[in-house]
């Protein structure tokens, strides 16, 4: 399995710097971002794929229980607190695990293993979805039948948490497969798409036109840049435009 993409939350500098070394000592994590708020957090999961998070719960303005609530697909969380009565409301929004407060470099690499194990169990669901590049086509599993999209029909596939949503010519609806985005960039060959958005892999030969914030596919579908994002892109744009 690839690595963990994931942010660290907490409104106390020690206590994140903590985070920080602890997830810099555990090899199959990848930090995305150290974050003093959960506003802050929100800007960072709109921008970027995040995986996981490991969120404090006792923070100015919103909590990270609340945060969590906010969220319409948030990322698998592990909280860490120095109150232990939050494990229950804890477990009730699906957390992964719960840190009690000062915890060891050994309880937190517990956590990233039940971060890796509970991943591992998503992508055996997604099952395996193989790209043939001689064929120009790719297969995906869904709804308990194998679909052929040729490479070149695909405009673009919005990523929804644990699912993907791959929109082809000669489909009135998307296809819905059950895997997260990051292993279908993965498996998509990188000369033909590109990852523009946390939430967004586009056909690069399907571009229309772009904008600074923006990209017009040849359907008239307009697809939001990521500022994480936006640099790789303007750089592809670079080498492929003239004038």
């Amino acid at each position: 399995m690839n690595k963990i993409r994931v942010i660290a939350v907490d409104d106390e500098p020690l206590a994140l710097k903590q985070l920080e070394m602890y997830i810099a000592k555990v090899p199959f994590l990848e930090p995305v971002a150290a974050c003093r708020s959960a506003l802050e957090a929100r800007r960072v999961l709109d921008a970027a794929g995040v995986d996981a998070m490991f969120l404090d719960i006792n923070m100015p303005d919103i909590s990270g229980m609340e945060f969590v609530r906010t969220l319409a697909h948030p990322p698998l969380v592990v909280f860490t607190t120095a109150y232990s009565e939050y494990a229950v409301e804890g477990f009730r929004v699906h957390a992964v695990d719960y840190l009690l407060k000062p915890f060891s470099l050994a309880d937190f690499v517990a956590a990233a293993e039940r971060l890796r194990e509970r991943l591992g169990a998503q992508a055996a669901l997604a099952g395996d979805v193989p790209v043939s590049l001689q064929e120009d086509a790719v297969f995906f599993r869904a709804d308990g039948r194998t679909v052929r999209v040729r490479l070149g029909d695909i405009r673009c596939i919005e990523g929804m948490s644990e699912y993907v949503k791959v929109f082809y010519d000669g489909a009135p609806v998307p296809l819905i497969v059950l895997m997260r985005l990051k292993q279908l960039e993965e498996r998509l060959p990188a000369a033909r798409f590109m990852r523009v958005h946390k939430s967004f892999i586009i056909n690069l030969g399907r571009i229309r036109e772009a904008g600074k914030n923006d990209i017009i596919l040849d359907d008239g579908t307009a697809v939001p840049v990521g500022d994480l994002y936006r640099q790789a892109f303007r750089d592809y744009l670079a080498k492929s435009s003239l004038g």
